[in-house]
């Protein structure tokens, strides 16, 4: 994979890794060098940065049980529905 440049949906397919710093040396520069390249990817990983951070500070129990439930029924499905529409890149 880090013999070519990464397409937008692999990136989308390693950020969490990428975020954690789990990634192979050779795909986190492949990564890095991609979000050199690319506004969309670089808004997109800054953004669940962002989401990381301040999802990370929330209690607990910040979230009503029945509201977590709601989210999780609604993620659920989300990757199958998008891949299944999915043409870009």
């Amino acid at each position: 994979m880090a013999a070519r440049p990464l397409m937008c949906r692999e990136l989308v397919e390693l950020v969490t890794d990428y975020l954690e710093g789990a990634l192979a040396p050779d795909i986190h520069r492949a990564v890095a060098g991609h979000l050199r390249r690319c506004q969309g990817c670089t808004e997109y990983v800054s953004q669940l940065r962002s989401t990381v951070d301040g999802l990370g500070s929330m209690a607990p129990r910040a979230l009503d049980p029945q509201m977590c439930n709601r989210l999780v029924a609604a993620f659920r499905g989300w990757s199958t529905t998008r891949d299944a529409g999915a043409g870009g890149t």
